[in-house]
C-alpha cells in the first residue's frame, strides 16, 4: 500500500511541476506584482480558456499531493 501511494505522489507531483510550468505569467516586473495582485484579488481579470483549465487542473493537483501526503504520513 505505501509503495503504491508513493508512486502516485510522484506522478502527482511530476504532473503539478509541469501544469505550474505551463501556466502563462500574470503580470511582469515589480509594478505589476503589486497591481497585479489587486486585480486578482477584486476579481478584474478573469482566466479563460486554457489558463482557467490549467488554473483548476492546478487546484485539483495540489489538494490530490496533500491527500496523498497525509495518507503516506498515515500508512
Amino acid at each position: 500500500m505505501h509503495t503504491v501511494l508513493l508512486v502516485l505522489l510522484i506522478i502527482v507531483s511530476i504532473a503539478l511541476i509541469a501544469v505550474v510550468l505551463l501556466q502563462s505569467g500574470k503580470s511582469a516586473g515589480l509594478s505589476g506584482a503589486i497591481s497585479g495582485g489587486a486585480e486578482q484579488l477584486f476579481g478584474k481579470t478573469k482566466a479563460r480558456g486554457m489558463d482557467l483549465v490549467l488554473h483548476r487542473t492546478t487546484i485539483v493537483l495540489a489538494v490530490l499531493f496533500f491527500v496523498l501526503t497525509l495518507l503516506i504520513i498515515k500508512f
